[in-house]
């Protein structure tokens, strides 16, 4: 039976894919906290109620995924909120501008390899800036909150190398990352010109897409334990200070 997260989320007038990590098994039994870290769709719509949700929910750090470009077109809306920028740039659009201009046809098949290709490029590069936000989640008292633009690839990912840190079986990880489906409303304005069946494939998110990152962790990096510690640079005890901030007693 496949878990239902549903219940994670938190209903926002201005973002549709906000939710809480916590409330999965990780490791020795021990359940991942609630109200301490969030995911989310990009923020610089929020309304004042939104705002006041947030407060309640006592956040005081946002960690913003997302390129210069997107943040200077669509800037958070966070008065009050600490915003840091660890920039990862959105590459599956930037390969879908490059092979239209190069008069490439895009369907389907075309884009899930785009996204595939992504999601390499993630666990190849971009691991130092995975780690650096891991680092501030387990080294923040209060509760956080990250994201990028649909809260889904980047977003999805940095959730996937977390719960993964914290033991949490994969299984469980990808009931999160599929959540997005259910609960994601596109955005017109960040969307890049493209065929119906492409913008389909790349505002949404399919288990290929993370199995293709948790293959490329095992084949080429040896499982998620040597790439925490290598990539993305979390050694034993710093991946123990993020299960001691994160994990409850059993």
């Amino acid at each position: 039976m496949t878990l239902d997260r549903s219940d994670t989320a938190i209903a926002l007038h201005g973002a549709s894919n906000f939710r809480d990590l916590g409330g999965l098994t990780g490791d020795g039994g021990r359940r991942v906290r609630r109200a301490l870290v969030y995911r989310s769709d990009h923020l610089g719509r929020l309304s004042d109620d939104d705002l006041q949700r947030l407060n309640a929910l006592g956040v005081t750090h946002c960690v913003d995924l997302r390129g210069a470009h997107e943040c200077q077109a669509l800037p958070n809306r966070l008065p009050g909120i600490t915003i840091e920028h660890l920039s990862i740039d959105p590459t599956a659009l930037r390969r879908v501008r490059e092979r239209q201009k190069q008069g490439h046809a895009l369907g389907r098949a075309e884009a899930v390899e785009l996204m595939q290709e992504t999601y390499q490029d993630f666990v190849r590069l971009r691991g130092p800036v995975f780690g650096q936000l891991l680092a501030r989640i387990a080294g923040r008292e209060a509760p956080l909150v990250f994201h990028c633009t649909a809260g889904k690839d980047r977003t999805g990912m940095a959730a996937a190398l977390l719960l993964g840190a914290l033991g949490v079986h994969r299984d469980d990880v990808m009931a999160d990352y599929l959540l997005t489906n259910r609960l994601y409303r596109r955005d017109t304005r960040v969307e890049e010109p493209a065929p119906p069946e492409v913008l389909e494939v790349l505002w949404q998110v399919q288990p290929e897409f993370l199995h293709t990152a948790w293959r490329c962790i095992d084949e080429e990096f040896g499982g998620i334990e040597a790439y925490l510690a290598g990539p993305v640079g979390l050694d034993g005890a710093a991946r123990e200070r993020l299960r001691e901030r994160l994990l409850a007693e059993a």
